[in-house]
């Protein structure tokens, strides 16, 4: 009899289906059953081993909450009967009333919580504290949907126990050491991460969108194309990039697509038609690793009158010097058709991009000056310099890719503007752990008569070095622009498309965002996970509205 090993994750939520995802540790039917008499079954699919389920739950009525249980084979396997699970709410799904309210909260960068009564190095995690609040009130305030913007797992960052895990398994004075190498021991970053008793549940009750970011792979993937090269060259790095975009399709990516999205997918079908998918998604990752035309990972999805456009901003990227851009051709062209489309249909636009667009004006400046330099601009020397550079400092923002950032300026003043334009256009992001409010302006054009702005928000639960915390902090003085101007200067560079000037932060801490809509109005809440004599909860530091 095969029971329930992680999960249940509730992921797409509409005004009547909702899908569910679950691990089992064996292969049966899973089933979503709820007390009116709605739910849904799927049978489990298989990769290397392990067992999931996609299940999508139908008949749902708008506007309501409605518990549910998750069978395997007929048996309940959730709720768990063991503590502390008896003393949370059911889980519920929530359908949206079809009105035009929404609550989207977001940040990114979570390492996984050490287990109950363990010291936490990096602090209370901001997730446990958001699972604590709605558990304490299950009828007031929660998200309707939460997003997760990267870095879901570190694949090159372990714990000490999934160390230890690892060493039982291989010798880790090979490559890669303590990092994981297979999808084996990606699904275990998974299991240690999403098992967490409160995580665990939150994940069970609030659906989730997610997008990944370099540590769900390795630091700085996709950095340049001599960097994909270097990592080519190696004995390990093929069967860590394919086990990694597999991991990811089977835990974060499917739930992000609607049913319609997942009945088309012709992924999902070769998965499902064999009694092991693993060769099918294998091949799958073999593609896409080898063509970042060959697959999409960026997403649209409409919260009644929000939409959010998720761009892929890691493994689209046009890596060739001379024609470096974030985003290929097709995918360009895909987020405008997806900001274009219906136009007048949407209040407030969100693009959740892993990476900011706009950076502490010194780290701007030193990305554009680097990647001119790489480019062979000022000679071969100068190129060797700028890829060390790039590579020691993590010089691979949009910043990096100056065309890019260009375009994807105009992508979004183009968004703003016009008797349909938005009241918002939020840039959503994480990945610098340290939040803060950014809002540009267009010298030379009208300026929008949407509020464009960049919401940045990280770590969920990670911690930062006081020497990055200065750095950053000076990042954004009046002092660093001037020091930017030298690195534009000897670059001969020119202004940016857009002038933008920091309207909050930084912050430091774990923390989450969230942008709560009405109509054309617009609040942005930060707040902060703290450990209190109660336990852990989340603080508000800055409320503010966008839009009104």
């Amino acid at each position: 009899m095969a029971g329930l090993r992680l999960g249940p994750l509730l992921r797409y939520v509409d005004g009547s289906s909702a899908t569910v995802w679950a691990e089992t540790d064996g292969p049966g039917t899973v089933e979503v059953r709820c007390p009116d008499g709605t739910g849904g079954s799927s049978g489990t699919f298989q990769v290397c081993g392990h067992h999931y389920a996609l299940v999508r739950v139908t008949g749902l009525t708008p506007g309501t909450a409605t518990p549910y249980e998750v069978h395997v084979d007929g048996e309940r396997v959730w709720p768990l009967a063991r503590e502390p699970f008896p003393s949370f709410p059911p889980s519920v799904i929530r359908t949206p009333a079809g009105d035009d309210r929404a609550r989207i909260s977001f940040g990114s960068c979570r390492w996984a919580s050490p287990p109950t009564g363990e010291p936490d190095p990096v602090g209370p995690d901001a997730l446990d504290a958001l699972a604590k609040r709605i558990a304490a009130d299950p009828e007031g305030e929660r998200p309707d949907i939460l997003l997760l913007l990267g870095d879901q797992v570190y694949a090159d960052e372990t714990s000490d126990s999934t160390k230890e895990w690892l060493a039982a398994r291989r010798d880790l004075s090979e490559p890669p050491g303590s990092q994981v190498a297979d999808y084996e021991e990606y699904t275990h970053l998974y299991y240690e991460s999403w098992l967490d008793p409160q995580v665990r549940w939150l994940l069970s009750t609030v659906p989730t969108c997610m997008i990944f970011d370099d540590h769900d792979v390795i630091d700085d993937w996709n950095t340049s194309a001599s960097w994909v090269e270097d990592m080519r060259a190696t004995s390990w790095w093929r069967d860590r990039v394919l086990s990694g975009l597999m991991s990811y399709w089977v835990y974060q990516h499917l739930g992000n697509l609607s049913p319609a999205d997942i009945e088309a997918d012709p992924v999902y079908a070769a998965v499902r038609e064999t009694p092991d998918g693993t060769d099918a998604l294998r091949e799958f990752a073999s593609r896409a690793e080898a063509d970042a035309t060959a697959v999409r990972w960026s997403y649209r999805r409409d919260f009644g009158r929000v939409r959010l456009v998720m761009v892929d901003s890691r493994a689209a990227r046009v890596l060739e010097e001379g024609r470096r851009s974030m985003l290929d051709r097709d995918e360009a062209d895909w987020l405008r058709a997806q900001v274009s489309d219906d136009r007048g249909s949407y209040d407030h636009l969100l693009v959740g991009t892993s990476l900011p667009w706009l950076l502490p004006h010194l780290i701007h400046d030193i990305e554009v000056w680097s990647s001119v330099l790489c480019r062979g601009d000022k000679g071969p020397r100068w190129a060797r310099l700028g890829e060390k550079l790039r590579r020691a400092a993590d010089l691979e923002h949009w910043s990096a890719f100056p065309d890019s950032f260009a375009e994807l300026a105009e992508v979004l003043a183009d968004a703003g503007s016009g008797p349909d334009a938005p009241a918002t256009v939020c840039v959503l992001s994480g990945d610098v752990h340290h939040a803060y409010v950014a809002e540009p302006r267009w010298p030379g054009r009208a300026e929008p008569e949407a509020r464009v702005v960049q919401l940045t928000c990280s770590p969920v639960h990670n911690s930062i070095p006081a020497s990055m915390r200065v750095g950053f902090r000076f990042g954004w003085s009046a002092a660093a622009r001037g020091l930017g101007r030298v690195f534009t200067r000897h670059g001969g560079l020119g202004e940016p498309p857009v002038h933008w000037r920091r309207t909050g932060g930084p912050w430091f801490g774990n923390q989450l965002m969230t942008l709560a809509t009405r109509g054309r109005s617009a609040v942005l809440r930060l707040e902060h996970a703290q450990e209190e004599r109660g336990g852990v909860r989340l603080r508000r530091v800055m409320e503010r509205h966008l839009s009104s």
